[in-house]
């Protein structure tokens, strides 16, 4: 351990009988029930102690792959210099994966990980075996990121199992993986991925560091690395994209990003993120590029829906009747003649009530949401009509507004919606038209700021890159998509000829175009 006192170093070495070494473990372990401790002989001859943690292990590796094994009489001679430890991982245990230890601290994170643990008597070390199982849940739909033509797999909790699914659609042995340690207390496996000659060197060094500079007693979630990664800026919009979709990671990859995948999630995180990026869909590449097109085209009319049909009603109700319609306006004012509120009021009402209902849709037991839904958006709405509490115009708008905020793939960028949509109905009450302009201004000059990684956020609208417009508003044919992102894929750019894929050389990052 760096840093570490020589008295601490020995102290942390397995030293001692294996009585005395055993005893600290229990002891350390709190005497807990879930350690299984059995007094065996290697080979028939050799005392020894194997330990590992009930729930964690495959039992079936445990008893064929390593007590099976280790019960075996050995057929070969042990010289008396050789260790024994490394004859038996050489040429007695048939586990695939082992190693030799002298800490308690590689101890502890192994027993914990659900390893196996060999212990010999008189010996001042000690020999790991992968034998981590346990129970886990197998690969499913996506629950969140669902599509109508496409693959139906989604990651897991489990970080080799997401690793293999991302190795399964990427065969090239450029796809290389770096691991880490995060938390003091949880030590979680952490991993990167990421295509050598493809992605970015530098935002690879950048990553290595922000995760080195990570200091947190325990990592639960994705969200937890997210948060201590992403560039310090204060801003409602996600800088790092997350999919539980293996072919979202892996076509990310291949654009030169880097997946980061974290033990006890099925939530991929994805870097460097662009503004465009979270209007894409998986989907949008499996249908032909006109259809693509229109459907991400909606995608960005339903996300200025989202944003702006509720303060877009209070200006024009309250400052601007006059761009309204005569009968239209005339029939507005007649449902609002008994609603005791000012549009703002009455539109926040709205916003907040349905905002409550959104959250107590995703935390009601499921068998009894469905019903709630019905009564929150049929009969509590229809029954603020009929009392007088708000007008049937001001439902219809909340409705398209909900709806239109369901439309975007991702649901970081649907809160960041949720969040400024108050604030532009503010600015409308308070100032109307000018007030929404002042507002949409002050977001535009905010999300040309971000950076993802180092990253511009919005391009490659800011600053413009022509070449990569092809796959933003539009998607472009895949015979014309020639050509990687260049901001975040500056190693290598392909291109199509004859129906093969040739290099076309290295991409300068002073080179613009």
């Amino acid at each position: 351990m760096q840093g570490m006192s020589g008295n601490e170093n020995s102290q942390n070495r397995l030293e001692g009988q294996l009585s005395d070494i055993i005893e600290k473990v229990a002891q350390d372990l709190g005497n807990s029930v879930d350690l299984i401790i059995k007094k065996i002989r290697c080979m028939q001859t050799h005392p020894a102690l194997f330990l590992y943690m009930e729930g964690l292990v495959d039992p079936h590796l445990l008893h064929t792959s390593v007590l099976q094994s280790l019960l075996t009489p050995g057929e070969g001679v042990l010289a008396a210099e050789e260790n024994p430890l490394e004859y038996l991982q050489e040429n007695i245990l048939i586990a695939a994966h082992s190693d030799i230890f002298h800490t308690y601290q590689v101890l502890y994170d192994r027993l914990l990980s659900g390893c196996g643990i060999l212990l010999l008597e008189n010996a001042k070390e000690g020999l790991w075996i992968d034998i981590i199982g346990g129970e886990e849940r197998s690969v499913g739909e996506p629950k969140s990121h669902t599509v109508v033509r496409g693959p139906m797999e989604a990651f897991t909790e489990k970080l080799r199992t997401n690793t293999a699914l991302i190795r399964r659609r990427i065969r090239d042995p450029r796809l290389w993986m770096e691991t880490r340690q995060i938390g003091e207390v949880t030590h979680t496996n952490v991993a990167f991925m990421y295509i050598k000659g493809i992605a970015d060197e530098g935002v690879i060094e950048e990553l290595r560091e922000r995760l080195d500079r990570i200091d947190i007693d325990g990592i639960l979630e994705g969200g937890y690395i997210e948060e201590q990664i992403q560039d310090e800026i204060k801003t409602p919009f996600p800088t790092v994209y997350n999919s539980e979709r293996p072919d979202t990671i892996a076509a990310g990859l291949l654009e030169g990003r880097i997946a980061i995948i974290v033990d006890g999630t099925p939530f991929v995180l994805l870097i460097p993120a662009l503004f465009v990026q979270f209007f894409q869909s998986p989907e949008d590449y499996y249908e032909r590029a006109d259809i693509g097109t229109l459907i991400r085209l909606l995608r960005y009319l339903a996300f200025f829906i989202a944003l702006l049909a509720p303060s877009m009603y209070i200006a024009l109700s309250t400052f601007h009747q006059e761009m309204l319609p005569t009968n239209l306006i005339i029939s507005i004012a007649a449902q609002r003649e008994g609603v005791p509120f000012p549009a703002f009021i009455e539109a926040m009402l709205m916003e907040v009530t349905y905002e409550i209902l959104r959250e107590a849709g995703v935390r009601i037991p499921k068998t009894i949401g469905q019903a709630i839904s019905i009564v929150g958006t049929l009969v509590i709405g229809q029954a603020a009509v009929e009392a007088g509490v708000v007008s049937a115009a001001m439902v219809i708008v909340v409705s398209i507004t909900a709806i239109s905020s369901y439309v975007i793939p991702e649901n970081g960028l649907s809160i960041a919606v949720r969040i400024l949509r108050f604030g532009l109905m503010l600015l409308a009450a308070s100032f109307g038209l000018l007030g929404i302009w002042i507002g949409l201004m002050a977001i535009l000059i905010h999300l040309t700021t971000i950076r993802s990684f180092g990253v511009p956020y919005m391009s490659p609208f800011g600053p413009y890159i022509a070449p990569d417009i092809k796959d933003s508003l539009f998607r472009f044919p895949l015979r014309r998509m020639t050509t990687r992102p260049k901001y975040y894929s500056k190693e290598e750019r392909l291109t199509h000829r004859n129906g093969k894929r040739q290099r076309t050389g290295r991409y300068s990052p002073r080179r613009r175009t």
